[in-house]
């Protein structure tokens, strides 16, 4: 039975991509029912544990992430021989693992970042989420964000 929370056609959007090494990603997941699962502090900084695992592990380096109520966003690089969708699979299923159970809704949305567009613009727009959401006035107010240039 498919996941209820799926697009019926987001694997087409898929077909074809070449996904290399070094490439730039915008990456947003989005809990399922939009649950704010993340709104608990425990459980989002599993979450950004798991992003580090992802570093750490040699598959991605992040360059931005923050970590809402209700989804992610995260600037990424892919840094090893795996796909996009395996990295951020592996990251969804460790923090559904640590948060325990079916968190996430199925799939993500990516942008690939071209080479004219500004990093730490697309960083300052992810990480200002908090602000654009009301959640804080400040974006340092907020804790669960990063980004390698602020």
């Amino acid at each position: 039975m498919p996941d209820q929370y799926s697009p019926p056609h987001a694997k087409d959007l898929r077909r074809g991509r070449v996904l290399l090494a070094g490439q730039v990603y915008h990456v947003t997941a989005v809990t399922r029912g939009r649950q704010p699962v993340f709104g608990n502090l425990s459980a989002a900084r599993m979450l950004v544990h798991a992003l580090r695992d992802a570093a750490i592990n040699g598959d991605a380096a992040t360059l931005a992430f923050v970590v809402m109520p209700d989804h992610l966003h995260w600037l990424l690089r892919l840094d090893g021989p795996a796909s996009l969708s395996a990295v951020v699979g592996a990251v969804k299923a460790v923090a559904a693992h640590r948060v325990g159970g079916r968190i996430w809704q199925g799939g993500f949305h990516d942008h690939a970042v071209r080479k004219d567009e500004d990093l730490a613009a697309i960083a300052r727009y992810i990480v200002a989420n908090p602000v654009r959401a009301g959640l804080v006035e400040r974006v340092g107010d907020y804790p669960h964000w990063d980004a390698i240039w602020l």
